[in-house]
């Protein structure tokens, strides 16, 4: 019997889409060669256009996956998005601080139709205990000024966003500039040291899960062993694919393909 696979567990919500949420965490594992694993948070009623409805599951619902799936199988990195309220966020925040295991935080806040995925009395929380038992927190810029209140307009500004962010306790921060014009420019730092991400801009406009996809593929690349500049790396190299073979679904933005790599006879590494 082959050994397993190094394991990935995504805390997040359910879009019924496929593009985002679970299903992109869980896509994305599979196509990085881990095996992932999931804590459903909310289930969305999203497509193309949007998100038309969103339920949160109750807290020990939430609380008793965790545990089910930690306790017996075990994990060597986690990954949260869509936690939608305050209970959620102080929840699941306990939960991966009493994980030994690298916490990859997307500070999921809209998506990207502009529909609201976190409650504005949340934010305290993720301010407050979510963010500082991250590892990475990986904010886009409509984040970071929720978040933090500082409003990036140029790669210059980045700096001083990372700092707002750091200053709540995440070990890393990266802060995504993909809503800049040029190149897409993204910050990786600590705060003592600095890494600048940079790939071409691809002209697709179906970019649906690009935020889930990316801390979910950092994940999968921490739980390999890899330092966390090499994760990110990595992540970004194989996002920047699934951006440019992202493909229409529907009648708005469609996804990232989170098998670009598969499908094209370049095996992710």
């Amino acid at each position: 019997m082959s050994d397993a696979p190094p394991r990935v567990l995504t805390v997040a919500g359910s879009d019924s889409g496929g593009g985002a949420g679970i299903q992109a965490d869980l896509k994305t594992m599979l196509a990085l060669g881990v095996h992932g694993m999931s804590v459903v948070t909310a289930v969305t009623a999203q497509n193309s256009l949007g998100v038309q409805g969103a339920w949160e599951l109750p807290v020990e619902a939430v609380r008793a996956q965790y545990r089910s799936v930690v306790d017996d199988i075990g994990v060597q990195a986690v990954k949260t998005g869509m936690l939608a309220s305050a209970e959620l966020v102080q929840a699941v925040a306990e939960l991966i601080a009493a994980t030994d295991a690298p916490a990859v935080v997307d500070p999921v806040g809209v998506s990207k139709h502009g529909d609201p995925l976190l409650a504005a009395s949340a934010l305290d929380s993720v301010r407050s205990v979510l963010l500082p038992a991250a590892t990475v927190a990986t904010p886009n810029l409509d984040e970071v000024a929720q978040l933090t209140g500082v409003h990036v307009d140029s790669e210059d500004s980045m700096r001083s966003a990372a700092e707002a962010v750091l200053a709540y306790g995440p070990r890393w921060v990266v802060i995504k500039g993909g809503h800049l014009s040029g190149d897409a420019v993204d910050l990786l730092t600590d705060g003592s040291e600095e890494h600048w991400l940079r790939a071409p801009r691809h002209d697709n406009r179906h970019t649906h899960g690009t935020g889930c996809t990316l801390a979910s593929a950092i994940a999968a690349e921490l739980a390999k062993g890899r330092s966390v500049p090499e994760a990110v790396t990595a992540a970004k190299e194989y996002v920047t694919g699934a951006i440019a073979a992202g493909f229409a679904l529907g009648g708005g933005i469609g996804p990232v393909d989170h098998g670009w790599a598969l499908t094209r006879g370049t095996p992710a590494a």
